[in-house]
């Protein structure tokens, strides 16, 4: 990195460190196991999150308190990284979290397929991306998913919404692969190689993932390479025809070939729950993360591995708050965990 890169990214790269450090620690997640709703709610409400319960808490109460209070904090958080960022940082910042407006995209369209009401879809809404929370509650009123794609008809996410015809999978698969496309070409034209190599690990980590699934649900091999996504860093278009044209116990063993591999080595092919597995590959980003932000201090990659790591810290607290309310043993609880 130049020294023209390394001034562009100071100040934000600074503020960036500053949020981390309010991160709350791991250590914190074991003792958060052994105390009821109650009790989490009050600490919560005494960190980085006490406006967000202040305010919502005259609104709702326990489990519902939490999730709203910690997707309005997340959505909070990531819009400030846009404001306080300039230049390049803010291009790539906005670029990267339209991944939330396709969550909410998909979300709401999900909601509405599925009869949820318009409570039950604004809980799982964060408006971290350029949709906002105001406009997405309006969109949420709207009684069918015909009417809800109409409504984005005047959004860049439009193209893959249009083709519409009652087939979900098809339509979320659309979005995922027009954000990646975007935005790969939009890290690209910044010459930022140190976000396309974090971006292509995102890739490979989210294909592995969608593998392990659809393998699971019986799919056919040419159902599965449609839905997986391309620009990968290791798993190229010829290794996942490959991947995906094999049984689940050869699939197992021909990912030994990849670094992915090792956070995963103790698995046991069909008998293992795809929830531990996705958590160990979830654990696998957070830790390449903060590796790679290490090692360039003055780039890109602190911010992202920010980002990453309060998208942890939120799912984390969410699994435990849910899992108490669903009285799950402690055990089935931390091994959900990503710490």
């Amino acid at each position: 990195m130049g020294i023209s890169n390394n001034v562009k990214y100071a100040y934000i790269v600074a503020r960036v460190r500053a949020m981390k450090g309010k991160l709350i620690p791991k250590e914190m997640y074991p003792k958060f196991l052994n105390m009821e709703i109650p009790e989490i709610t009050r600490i919560i409400g005494e960190s980085e999150y006490k406006k967000d319960v202040d305010e919502l808490g005259k609104k709702y109460r326990s489990t519902d308190l939490i999730e709203h209070a910690l997707n309005q904090n997340l959505a909070l958080t990531y819009r400030k990284l846009i404001e306080v960022s300039q230049n390049e940082a803010n291009y790539l910042i906005t670029e990267y979290l339209r991944s939330w407006d396709i969550w909410n995209i998909k979300t709401i369209i999900r909601g509405k397929f599925s009869g949820a009401s318009e409570e039950e879809i604004l809980e799982d809404v964060v408006s971290g991306g350029q949709l906002r929370y105001r406009d997405l509650s309006e969109i949420v009123k709207i009684g069918t998913v015909e009417g809800v794609i109409a409504a984005f008809a005047k959004t860049p996410y439009y193209p893959a919404l249009e083709g519409y015809k009652g087939d979900l999978a098809e339509i979320e698969n659309a979005l995922d692969r027009m954000y990646y496309s975007n935005l790969i070409k939009a890290v690209v034209t910044t010459g930022n190689r140190l976000f396309l190599k974090f971006l292509k690990t995102e890739i490979d980590l989210k294909n592995l993932k969608m593998l392990f699934r659809m393998k699971r649900a019986g799919m056919e091999r040419d159902e599965m390479i449609k839905l997986l996504i391309p620009g990968g860093m290791e798993f190229k278009e010829s290794d996942l025809a490959r991947l995906a044209s094999l049984p689940m116990g050869e699939f197992v063993r021909a990912l030994e070939e990849y670094s992915y591999w090792e956070s995963i080595s103790d698995i046991s092919g069909e008998l293992t729950s795809l929830m531990n597995i996705e958590t160990r590959l979830d654990k696998y980003g957070l830790v390449y993360a903060s590796q790679i932000s290490y090692y360039y201090p003055l780039s890109i990659l602190p911010i992202l591995d920010y980002i990453v790591s309060k998208k942890i810290e939120v799912d984390n607290l969410r699994i435990i708050v849910r899992g108490k309310e669903m009285n799950l043993s402690e055990d089935i609880i931390k091994s959900h965990l990503v710490m």
